[in-house]
């Protein structure tokens, strides 16, 4: 926040101005306090604006019938006037980070916190609606996280005849990417058009990716008219629910009422704004408000002087103002305490390469995108991306942070022994075990040491949004508190877990499930540490997990099953045997949108999540890929390897042609976008992972970063 101007008023209607929290394409945002101590964002048309007399008439007209809009899921407009010939409106602050920073602070909502999310929203939406309103710029920016939930602000209050909004102006009133197509077309809306756009919304709170995106406005605008959402990384379970919320033709669309309905969250599900990271995030801005606007003099006519307000917001701590289309954020200067952890950092997104752009030549492979021959320790885990780094093992010991865009590395943490792996916490932090068995905590993209914890640790195994989960010297299960490092409970189950750091978990629907060397699956219950159901064995060695939204993979040999993962119980599994009848053993799997794809008799298959059935995919293509190969998809591109006894390959289908395909044909089109990298020199000692449109791979020692179409 800034001091007031030369210029600026001193007083608007009841609000004494203390500051200027911004300025954008339509005015200006103040802080203000009314003479009851409460505090308001109030904005302020530019005086270049305030000369159009038909758009002030506008702006005080549609201010005031959003007046008329109350509910728990909007933000409340307190009041709007002409003052002086400049039109103003006041609007209530809310604290809290938006939607568009949380996720990019903590990461994707999970299910329960989606449902949640869709359900306030969809009621914010009726109240809009239903007096005649409607949004017209429903956008993760525009949605703030508070204790109480989700609250819709800056809403575009404009019946739906006007093209006017207060978000731009001189512009098509759209946000690309989340405006509905007949928006982006210029053509009259309706409530619909919010439907649209809440669901384009949801993707991005589910996945933490756009439903629609392009290099450039245009391109985005045309994939919303045109092309299909990008939900790949969506939850199965919710991807029915938000896809017709998607549909280009308004008609088809669902209204928030029957939306609020269908995605039902469970009881208690309202407690999500109020537990986790992003709660004491909350709590703390909550507090910092508070502070302000309790200072000494609050209650004199004249308010709180604007030097106190300034030195309050400075020191106070972390607070957002939301209001008249702003979000203002202030974080405190003293960063020593070691649970203020700073948001994650962007993520530098590669960019596609195109052959018709003259990018690559078909028929060609490209170079990598960077290689950093002896960057990786002998027995490094599986390289971690991490936004705009890339975690692994340093041959030297300890794990080493590398750039994402050019393999530099950026910090290295010698304490930490890679072997017993690293897990990320909400892609703020980096966990991992040294060798006195404690937890240590860094932030990932620059190696700040933050929080430690005695939990005599011998591996991690995951982490969700309350705790992280390792193993015990001596053999037990450990969670430890993310928000204070004190121990939550520690069990012994009934599988051996082993204590050399080779046991996997995966955290969903508030089950931790564990794969031991023995062949054994685990299910316990996060809250408490309780076995809630085991499987024995499931492969010779330790079998792969993983999870999608309720649904469990568990592949091995001689079966691969999914199963539902709060009960354990079969949902489906293929019968696919060799030519002599025996069961084949099952790779990797890795979830793509609707489907989960895995590797078996040297091919990947790839089946519908929710019932199991088998579309051929690739089965004719023998030999595309070791057994135990990982499988990535990423950008256009459907990645897997195949190696021999003295070297591999990384081969890249165009996945959009796979999937309508039931078999491979060598003359068709989709051997014409193959890549196929030959380089791996290490066949007995490689893994693959991807992230932001790069695949990275690890060659013994060696560090590679592929180009994505």
């Amino acid at each position: 926040m800034k001091p007031l101007d030369t210029g600026d008023p001193i007083r608007l209607g009841p609000y004494r101005l203390l500051g200027v929290l911004g300025e954008g394409g339509m005015g200006k945002v103040y802080v203000g306090q009314d003479r009851g101590g409460q505090a308001a964002a109030v904005k302020m048309l530019h005086r270049h604006l305030a000369h159009d007399p038909q758009l002030v008439q506008r702006f005080v007209r549609e201010a005031r019938m959003a007046q008329a809009v109350t509910g728990p899921g909007v933000a409340r407009v307190l009041d709007a006037q002409t003052e002086g010939g400049r039109p103003w409106i006041a609007t209530e602050f809310l604290s809290g980070p938006t939607l568009e920073e949380a996720v990019g602070a903590y990461g994707p909502l999970d299910e329960t916190g989606v449902r949640a999310l869709a359900a306030a929203l969809a009621g914010a939406l009726q109240v809009i609606h239903a007096v005649g309103l409607v949004h017209r710029d429903l956008k993760p920016a525009n949605v703030v996280l508070t204790s109480a939930g989700p609250r819709v602000i800056d809403f575009g209050i404009a019946r739906p005849e006007h093209g006017l909004t207060l978000t731009t102006t001189g512009q098509v009133p759209v946000t690309p990417g989340f405006g509905a197509p007949e928006q982006a077309l210029g053509h009259r809306v309706g409530p619909a058009a919010d439907v649209f756009s809440l669901g384009a919304l949801l993707v991005y709170a589910a996945s933490g990716q756009r439903a629609f995106d392009g290099s450039h406005v245009a391109a985005v605008q045309y994939e919303v008219v045109h092309g299909t959402p990008r939900m790949d990384r969506v939850p199965s379970s919710l991807q029915p629910l938000i896809g017709p919320c998607l549909a280009k033709d308004p008609a088809h669309r669902p209204s928030p009422a029957a939306i609020a309905q269908a995605f039902a969250p469970p009881h208690g599900a309202g407690r999500v704004w109020r537990s986790g990271p992003l709660a004491q995030d909350v709590q703390r801005r909550e507090r910092a408000l508070h502070e302000l606007t309790t200072l000494p003099g609050t209650g004199a006519p004249g308010g709180v002087p604007r030097r106190r307000v300034l030195t309050a917001l400075a020191v106070g701590g972390p607070v957002a103002l939301a209001g008249a289309g702003a979000t203002w954020w202030f974080w405190r200067k003293n960063h020593s305490d070691a649970f203020d952890v700073p948001p994650a950092a962007r993520t530098p997104k590669a960019p596609l390469l195109s052959a018709d752009k003259g990018d690559y030549v078909i028929g060609q492979t490209p170079d990598p995108l960077w290689s950093r021959p002896s960057a990786l320790g002998a027995q490094t885990p599986a390289p971690l991306p991490v936004r705009d780094v890339l975690i692994v093992g340093d041959p030297k010991g300890g794990i080493t942070a590398h750039a994402v865009v050019d393999g530099k590395p950026r910090w290295s943490a010698p304490e930490a022994v890679a072997v017993r792996r690293f897990v990320s916490l909400s892609d703020r932090l980096i966990a991992a075990v040294d060798g006195h068995g404690r937890l240590l905590t860094f932030v990932a993209s620059t190696g700040e040491a933050k929080w430690t914890a005695p939990a005599d640790a011998s591996s991690v195994l995951a982490a969700d949004a309350e705790a992280v989960y390792v193993v015990t010297g001596d053999g037990r299960l450990r969670s430890v508190g993310r928000s204070d490092a004190e121990i939550r409970w520690t069990t012994k189950p009934g599988a051996e877990l082993g204590t050399t750091g080779t046991a996997r978990g995966v955290v969903a629907q508030g089950i931790l499930a564990v794969a031991t060397d023995a062949g054994d699956v685990l299910a316990v219950d996060t809250r408490n540490g309780h076995t809630v159901w085991m499987l024995r064995g499931q492969d010779e060695n330790r079998p792969g997990i993983a999870a999608s939204g309720g649904t469990l993979f568990v592949s091995g040999s001689p079966y691969f099953t999914a199963r539902g993962i709060t009960n354990g119980k079969k949902l489906w599994r293929p019968d696919l045997r060799r030519r002599d009848g025996t069961r084949v053993a099952w790779g990797p799997s890795v979830i793509h949108g609707p489907y989960v794809f895995v590797a078996a008799l040297g091919a990947p298959l790839r089946f519908d999540i929710k019932d199991g059935k088998q579309s051929g995919w690739l089965y004719d293509l023998q030999q595309m890929c070791d057994q135990f190969s990982p499988l990535v998809v990423q950008g256009h591109g459907f990645w897997s390897v195949a190696v021999n006894a003295t070297e591999g390959a990384v081969n890249v289908l165009n996945v959009a042609d796979g999937l309508n395909s039931g078999s491979w044909d060598p003359n068709s089109s989709l051997s014409k976008t193959t890549w196929s990298f030959r380089i791996i020199k290490n066949p007995r000692n490689y893994w693959m992972t991807a992230d932001a449109n790069r695949v990275f791979l690890a060659d013994g020692q060696s560090l590679t970063a592929l180009p994505v179409f």
